[in-house]
């Protein structure tokens, strides 16, 4: 009733947003919500006063964007109350807002968080690190103009959190509103192209009495770079942090030139993110040069040339194209390296041209494709301006391509180290998936003769006639409804392929046995004995038997055991038997996450009892007893002394030979990643989710939230690029999920496991995001 009697927003009836949750929840005494003049915290009980709500709707500051086009979208300040102007552009990334606000590309626009729900985690502390930069953000401050939401949380949940986005929004002089119909600014924006905007915020100046302005007018690199130049200097690490790095690779190129020096990069700052330096020396443990943008660098010395990032349009910036070209003209080719802009000044100092996007890529699932491999990468990015391809010099070639609009993401010279590309491999926000550039770039200067070429295994395509599916079986835990839906899918599939399917499946109510989707289906149970009567008849191809749930990866692994495969020459298709036999059994399972560089909980695989309960002793109470091939958590839970471990693996072993203790990691949060990696190692995240209960409670009991509510860029990002290095070690092929559990008050997490198969999270996944 409170919603509807407000005014309408942008010609609807406002929606009852998240606002009033947030209230209610500062109401009952979890916080200090609210604060500043525009939300005043009200401390009573909202039962005890049921005006308190609709006072403090009533009471909010009304704000609005207005575009140059006549549209205005309302909304309400949380921000600094004062109006503004500039370009307005939207961001896809779910994460990332500290990151993404102290991005100096951004500088000059007003940004329209596409996300629905932002400020969860809030905003950390402004600590600096060892390099004295500003740890938690890529910048000093806040560059852009203004931040547009769709929903405001007031209330910040995470360890790190020292204040919220919208009292650092205010310290900064950032104007911000919430409220708004963001999706409705997006798809105005992709239909028409960007636009200039402003924000009006109510008692500051109205939309009458200032013009709209253009950022791209101007050099905004020379007012978001550096004033005078600065070095950065490889800090000392000890034995166990440099055999840490060595397991991970990050020191597989040399940080020395073939003299024995440290490498020297000289890197022109035309709004460099902090990142980018943290990376090249923390990392690579190289010596940085950071130098203004028009510095002139064509005198130095130095064994690298580093472009950065920045804002704007690269043509303003004519005195650092021609420092690049100087370098160019050297006799000696000294190797280059762009980012972003970086990309574009190499293209115009190399003679070619650029031009004004429609409306740009801005966020942190950009699609990639590398053209000397046609591997593809996830990237993040931020620009609005690209390289036209087809006004590059005959020298230079395409290195990078964009999978969804075609524009270029990178170029390379022919025969000497000069390359860029147009997204962000240093990843604050974003994936970490193509961080390997920077070590091409170190490699170039360090191993002169190396060739930096990215190469992938390759096989001739094996075509399949004929492939059987394990279906989703029956009503019981373990196959079911949600493996229905998977198999309907991948029975779908094969149909557009011109791949005949042949199906096992007992449950005549599923829709993957209705008329029209396999072309044979045998109405039996998935089991060894049945499916090796059909493979002997229908002699398949090929199997798929990740997609009818643990009864048919378990009937897979009997049948590989039997040798029914090689038997009747039946190709296991997608993840091979043996990653399914490693996630399955505990041990193999912690062995390849250790061999990963990460960790399970703490836990022993037993067969009895007595080496249940000598594990329990061991590991320390409470812990939690798990079945091993367990059908959906059957036979699990928590114990707390001897007599409860001894009831839990009693009847834990009459379902499976094996049980598993695991260290009880109640109260931790509960999070997985659906992954899917396809047979030439290209391999992406579909979506996250995030328990709503913590550790404790099972998923099938528990509500999911896709996608996860409160992680920060970092942990969102280390959890996925621990996924992708894991599914990889294990050899997954096709879809997955990894579980984890994740310390609230820590950067701690454990691997739970990995589910080499569809699952009840997989279909959550395709209806959540489309895929």
């Amino acid at each position: 009733q409170v919603a509807a009697s407000l005014p309408p927003r942008h010609g609807r009836p406002e929606p009852a947003c998240s606002t009033a949750g947030h209230f209610a929840m500062a109401a009952g005494g979890s916080g200090s919500a609210f604060r500043g003049d525009d939300h005043p915290s009200v401390d009573a009980d909202i039962s005890a006063d049921p005006r308190a709500l609709p006072i403090w709707l009533d009471k909010r500051k009304r704000a609005s964007l207005v575009l140059a086009d006549g549209s205005i979208f309302q909304g309400y300040s949380f921000g600094h109350a004062e109006s503004t102007s500039g370009e307005v552009v939207f961001n896809t990334g779910m994460v990332g807002y500290p990151e993404s606000l102290t991005d100096p590309s951004y500088a000059g626009q007003i940004l329209v968080i596409t996300f629905p729900l932002i400020g969860n985690y809030g905003v950390a502390a402004e600590e600096r690190d060892e390099l004295g930069l500003l740890r938690h953000f890529e910048s000093d401050k806040i560059h852009l103009r203004a931040v547009v939401i769709q929903d405001y949380s007031f209330i910040s949940s995470h360890y790190t959190a020292e204040k919220t986005l919208g009292d650092w929004l205010k310290e900064q002089k950032i104007p911000g509103i919430y409220g708004v119909d963001t999706r409705a600014i997006t798809k105005q924006i992709r239909r028409h192209g960007a636009v200039l905007g402003k924000v009006v915020v109510d008692g500051s100046r109205p939309a009458d009495s200032f013009e709209f302005e253009d950022p791209n007018l101007v050099n905004l690199s020379a007012r978001v770079s550096r004033k005078e130049k600065q070095v950065f200097l490889p800090p000392p690490i000890d034995e166990a942090r440099k055999s840490e790095m060595q397991a991970s690779g990050d020191l597989e190129v040399s940080p020395k030139t073939c003299t024995g020096e440290t490498v020297h990069i000289l890197t022109v700052d035309c709004g460099i993110k902090n990142n980018i330096i943290r990376y090249l020396v923390n990392v690579l443990r190289v010596k940085v040069t950071v130098v203004p943008w028009d510095y002139d660098f064509t005198k130095d010395e130095f064994d690298g040339l580093f472009l950065s990032n920045g804002p704007g349009d690269p043509t303003q910036c004519k005195a650092t194209i021609e420092h690049i070209r100087s370098v160019m003209q050297r006799p000696t080719q000294v190797p280059i390296f762009g980012i972003c802009l970086g990309n574009q000044l190499l293209a115009l100092a190399a003679g070619a041209k650029t031009y004004k996007m429609k409306f740009g890529n801005r966020g942190m699932n950009q699609p990639c494709i590398d053209l000397r491999t046609t591997r593809c990468y996830i990237t993040p990015q931020n620009h609005g301006y690209a390289v036209d391809t087809a006004s590059l010099p005959v020298e230079w070639t395409p290195l990078m391509v964009n999978a969804n609009d075609g524009t270029n993401e990178g170029i390379i010279h022919r025969q000497r180290p000069w390359f860029s590309v147009q997204f962000h491999p240093e990843a604050k926000g974003g994936p970490t998936d193509t961080a390997f550039l920077f070590h091409t770039f170190v490699r170039n200067i360090s191993e002169p003769s190396a060739t930096g070429v990215t190469t992938i295994p390759y096989s001739l395509p094996v075509h399949k006639r004929k492939v059987l599916v394990l279906g989703s079986g029956g009503l019981t835990i373990g196959q079911a409804g949600e493996f229905d839906y998977s198999g309907s899918q991948a029975i779908k599939a094969l149909r557009e392929s011109g791949v005949t399917s042949v199906l096992i499946n007992p449950n005549i109510a599923t829709v993957q046995t209705s008329s029209g989707y396999a072309d044979r289906v045998y109405f039996l149970p998935v089991n060894p004995d049945f499916v090796t009567q059909v493979i002997k008849r229908e002699r398949p191809d090929g199997i798929l038997c990740t997609f009818g749930g643990q009864t048919a990866l378990n009937c897979a692994v009997k049948l590989d055991e039997l040798g029914v495969f090689e038997k009747y020459g039946c190709q296991v298709m997608g993840t091979p038997i043996k990653a399914i036999i490693t996630t399955e059994d505990r041990d193999l399972f912690a062995q390849a996450v250790a061999h990963c560089g990460y960790k399970v909980a703490e836990s022993a695989c037993c067969n009895t009892v007595e080496d249940a309960v000598q594990a329990s002793n061991k590991i320390g109470y409470p812990v939690l007893v798990r079945a091993a091939y367990a059908l959906g958590g059957l036979g699990s839970g928590f114990a707390a002394d001897e007599a409860e471990v001894r009831a839990l693996v009693n009847q834990a072993l009459v379902n499976s030979p094996q049980v598993i203790v695991d260290k009880s990691l109640k109260g931790w949060k509960e999070l997985e990643y659906e992954v899917v990696r396809d047979a030439s190692d290209n391999c992406i995240t579909v979506c996250n989710m995030e328990n709503l209960d913590p550790m404790g409670i099972h998923t099938g009991e528990s509500i999911v939230i896709a996608p996860s509510q409160t992680l920060t860029n970092e942990e969102y990002f280390r959890l996925r690029e621990c996924a992708l290095k894991v599914v990889r070690h294990l050899g997954v092929v096709g879809e997955c999920n990894i579980q984890y559990a994740v310390d609230p008050a820590s950067k701690e997490f454990r691997i739970i496991e990995v589910n080499a198969r569809l699952s009840r999270s997989s279909a959550l996944a395709s209806k959540a995001t489309g895929y």
